[in-house]
């Protein structure tokens, strides 16, 4: 019986430390470095790494732009859809998940003008 708790009490404790190793390999990427969220950051995501739980900074004038969640279509068409998902606080946060994500501002022209990008987490 002893040790049946001693190899319970071992797969716990490697339990927490893959989960714990696992929340701290998530980055933090702020979009478009020290120039921020702003016009012609569609290459900023070129030769970068994302992992599903990295989390990408959106930095504007709260106010000039906002960061709205689109899927491929509203991406490649600079168009968001009713519903989608906007942030507007001029410094967003926003977790990846695994997968292909897609970001654009929609104020007039402004995603047309290159402030949309995709990124791909792994």
């Amino acid at each position: 019986m002893a040790g049946r708790s001693k190899i319970a009490a071992l797969a716990l404790i490697c339990l927490c430390l893959f989960h714990h190793l696992e929340i701290t390999a998530a980055k933090e990427f702020t979009v478009g470095d020290s120039d921020g969220w702003d016009f012609n950051v569609g290459n900023w995501p070129d030769g970068k790494s994302f992992t599903a739980g990295d989390v990408l900074v959106f930095n504007y004038a709260k106010g000039a732009h906002n960061v709205v969640v689109v899927d491929a279509d509203g991406y490649n068409s600079c168009t968001a859809k009713s519903g989608s998902k906007t942030y507007t606080s001029g410094n967003d946060k926003i977790t990846l998940t695994k997968g292909t994500s897609y970001f654009i501002c929609s104020f007039t022209g402004h995603c047309d003008a290159g402030m949309k990008i995709k990124i791909v987490a792994n």
